[in-house]
């Protein structure tokens, strides 16, 4: 009795640290567009392509390294910031770049026979290539793959005190950060409550989380999925891009 007692308190402290990441996460995300409705982008970003998205990125950078700079000190937890196992991290980033290659290519052409091709609220000149692309590839994945593959599943394997691994080595850490991801390529408020998404887009989001928080737990490092999540980004994006000039 006494044993199950302890793991129902034991599954309440995991869940209330789901809870606090979610939350956690959302604000990050507030406080982020918040930063970047500050400034105006005119000047550099007439189009409004990518100015508004580069300082909302930074300033969730920031965030979540505070974060972790913090809770590194507090409970002397390892964030994966080092280079880790370079091995398998390198591996990692290189066959997921050639298969995702493969992918965005098959992806596109399918999208040019269907008439379904990507549609954008501004020009395709060289300013806005060149500034979207950069976005993707230097901000995107690291900044996100902080805020939700390191951070949450560092914590939640430090509340747990162990990696609880699942079929094929995932870990639940690594489907609950997924999920996570997930919920935040989603549109909604709890007061008045309200929820917008696009279903393939989070079984999209969900699918990367897996494999890029699989790939920060077998490296022992966040670089190799920043890396991936910059590389996919850039890959599709500028697919898209290219059929659409062709």
């Amino acid at each position: 009795m006494e044993k199950i007692q302890v793991g129902r308190k034991k599954a309440l402290l995991y869940a209330a640290f789901v809870l606090l990441l979610l939350v956690f996460q959302r604000a990050a995300g507030i406080a982020a567009r918040a930063a970047a409705d500050m400034f105006s982008y005119v000047k550099i970003d007439p189009d409004s392509a990518f100015a508004w998205n580069f300082v909302r990125h930074i300033s969730l950078l920031l965030l979540a390294l505070f974060t972790i700079y913090i809770l590194s000190k507090l409970l002397g937890a390892d964030f994966g910031l080092g280079l880790g196992d370079r091995k398998t991290g390198t591996k990692y980033v290189v066959w997921y770049a050639v298969i995702f290659a493969g992918i965005a290519l098959v992806v596109h052409v399918l999208m040019t026979i269907n008439n379904a091709l990507p549609v954008y609220s501004y020009p395709l000149n060289k300013n806005n290539i060149i500034g979207t692309l950069c976005f993707q590839f230097f901000l995107t994945g690291s900044a996100e793959e902080l805020l939700y593959r390191a951070l949450p599943i560092t914590i939640l394997v430090y509340v747990s005190g162990k990696n609880a691994k699942t079929g094929r080595g995932i870990s639940l850490e690594t489907i609950i950060a997924s999920f996570l991801f997930a919920i935040a390529h989603m549109k909604w408020s709890l007061i008045p409550f309200a929820v917008e998404a696009d279903y393939s887009q989070l079984l999209y989001a969900f699918l990367q989380g897996i494999i890029a928080g699989k790939a920060y737990q077998d490296s022992r490092s966040v670089i190799y999925p920043m890396f991936m999540h910059s590389i996919s980004n850039v890959l599709m994006v500028g697919t898209g891009y290219l059929f659409l000039l062709l």
